[in-house]
């Protein structure tokens, strides 16, 4: 069960009570604090102990304050030092209001899925818990708790922008981490300009479904401290009809969940009905299981998962969000791979939407954003080498007339002008993975891998959508048979929608084209940005909560990534460094 707030941090919340009125009642009796351009004789005294820590002749290179590492070690001692050390969490009674902006912050941020205790709150915390006054003989302790909440900032800052995990660390195959964060601007923002909430706000992601998974979190975590749902007992798959004492664990997890709407009960509970039924159907549907209704073992599996990893699943993909470009484009096309669909958006209005078949485990869809630029019509299919070496060359030794039914070209070298050879000539068995100096290519025509038409939007994957013969995997609920490539359910409508000319391009007039058989190849009218997404939970279009299996193991990897422990020096933030 997820803690509530006060459980996070009672020390904070009481020391923010505390010196609340304590601010209030100086307030009325000596008026209104200094302005950050005045100093008081208290605020003098942090900011020479401010001074001497870091004008000291190593800096705060590998600087740790009350036990914790400062990771803005590059940028803390150039701030300020432009700001001559003054302090600008603290005013002349303690801490300002940004300060307490900052920790609340801090105390807030299981809502995005971070950890509180990442960003110094538990040394914060107990300079905090013991009795903390504006005098001379607490000098250095103001200071130090100046420079965590400092440095908590930095920390704080980077990873909203940026998220807490570089994603290529974890995979090879996902290039989405391009965002940076003048990290000196943003200390020079709160300190001018005294508006952290806003600031934060700036540097978080803003799409609409980033905003909408954190209510959906919120929303899971309320019923964590509820006690979250029941779990529904292992036994035979339920039918529509069936009567059985776990028709009521069901019924009441469904009710919990949202799943099912109404609260009378029928007259008997044992029994499994119709609106229990439209209730699985509604689970089944936003978690990615076939809508038949049944109780089996997937979708018991399903239900039996606690709303503690759903809500860890929520946040691992906050996390993924924060990856993102922060403007998707006006008009844009993503594919969520865990999700096996695809979405073409239009001034923020989802124009097309359908089925893809994504990369089998062992050959992963990658994650990455790139602009696509033209389709080819009636298109060849290179063969890849790991698909020629693995997939093909193993059956030719016993099927040399494979490559003639399937209309592929055997090349002697990888240059447009090498010759095609006979391959009923060559001896197939001779060859290895180590040795297969190859082309192959697959002609045009209603064999071809691809289909009719390729949507192509250079990458360094080799990557990209495409149309398919084999339309019987589109029936599929899990849909991860490629080798890395997005099939898609209806390559006409897509290329209608790109080459957006419905006089010249209808979808008659593109179909009339691939009839002919003739390769073409058609430049975006107006180029796009393709996202490639993996994205486990997400809120869709009607505010319904998804969840989505995670195929390719990759909500494990972040999951144990962002439970490590923060590096210990100052490597972390150096990359934000203001230049």
């Amino acid at each position: 069960m997820a803690p509530g707030k006060d459980e996070r941090v009672p020390g904070v919340a009481r020391y923010i009570k505390c010196l609340s009125a304590l601010v209030l009642l100086c307030t009325m009796l000596v008026g209104p604090p200094h302005a950050f351009s005045d100093t008081s004789p208290f605020q003098e005294r942090v900011q020479n102990r401010i001074r001497a820590r870091l004008a000291s002749p190593t800096g705060i290179k590998g600087f740790v304050c009350r036990g914790e590492p400062i990771c803005g070690s590059r940028i803390i001692p150039a701030f300020y030092a432009q700001h001559e050390f003054k302090p600008i969490w603290i005013d002349a009674y303690g801490l300002n209001s940004e300060a307490f902006a900052l920790l609340q912050a801090i105390s807030n941020e299981d809502r995005e899925g971070l950890n509180p205790a990442d960003y110094h709150q538990q040394a914060i915390e107990a300079i905090l818990g013991a009795t903390l006054l504006p005098y001379a003989d607490q000098a250095d302790t103001w200071a130090d708790l100046e420079l965590l909440m400092t440095d908590a900032l930095l920390l704080l800052s980077s990873h909203l922008a940026k998220g807490r995990v570089n994603p290529e660390t974890l995979h090879t195959d996902w290039l989405l981490s391009d965002r940076s964060v003048d990290l000196m601007a943003v200390l020079d923002a709160v300190a001018v300009k005294r508006d952290l909430e806003g600031i934060l706000d700036q540097l978080r992601p803003t799409h609409i479904s980033y905003r909408l998974l954190q209510t959906a979190w919120e929303h899971l975590n309320r019923l964590a401290n509820q006690g979250g749902w029941p779990q529904v007992p292992a036994g035979a798959t339920l039918s529509p009809g069936d009567k059985t004492p776990r028709s009521l664990d069901l019924r009441q997890q469904l009710y919990i969940s949202g799943d099912l709407t109404s609260e009378e009960m029928p007259q008997d509970v044992t029994l499994y009905d119709e609106p229990l039924v439209a209730a699985v159907q509604r689970f089944q549907r936003r978690h990615g299981l076939k809508p038949d209704g049944l109780v089996g073992p997937r979708t018991l599996t399903a239900l039996n998962i606690p709303v503690a990893q759903r809500l860890r699943q929520i946040e691992l993909n906050l996390e993924r969000w924060r990856w993102l470009p922060r403007d998707l484009g006006a008009r844009y096309i993503v594919v969520n791979t865990a999700d096996f669909s695809l979405r073409a958006v239009e001034q923020g209005r989802t124009a097309l939407n359908m089925r893809v078949v994504v990369g089998r485990p062992a050959r992963r869809t990658p994650v990455f954003s790139a602009k696509m630029t033209y389709m080819v019509f009636n298109p060849y299919w290179t063969i890849p080498r790991t698909i020629a070496v693995e997939d093909i060359l193993p059956r030719l030794s016993a099927d040399p007339d494979f490559l003639i039914r399937q209309r592929i070209k055997v090349f002697d070298g990888w240059q447009e002008d090498d010759q095609a050879i006979d391959p009923h000539l060559a001896n197939w068995s001779a060859y290895s993975v180590d040795n297969f100096p190859f082309r192959m290519r697959q002609e045009p025509g209603p064999m071809n891998a691809l289909g009719q038409i390729k949507f192509m939007f250079p990458n360094k994957f080799d990557v990209y959508l495409h149309d398919t013969p084999n339309r019987s995997l589109f029936h599929r609920v899990q849909r991860d048979f490629s080798s890395g490539c997005i099939r898609v359910e209806d390559a006409v409508a897509l290329a209608a929608f790109l080459l957006d000319d419905a006089q010249r391009w209808s979808p008659q007039k593109i179909r009339r084209a691939l009839d002919t058989g003739t390769r073409e190849v058609h430049f975006i009218p107006r180029p796009l940005d393709v996202h490639l997404l993996y994205l486990t939970a997400w809120v869709d279009s009607y505010g319904v909560l998804q969840f989505r299996d995670d195929i390719y193991g990759r909500d494990k990897d972040l999951d144990l990534a962002l439970k490590k422990r923060r590096p210990d020096a100052a490597s972390q933030l150096t990359v934000f460094d203001h230049h």
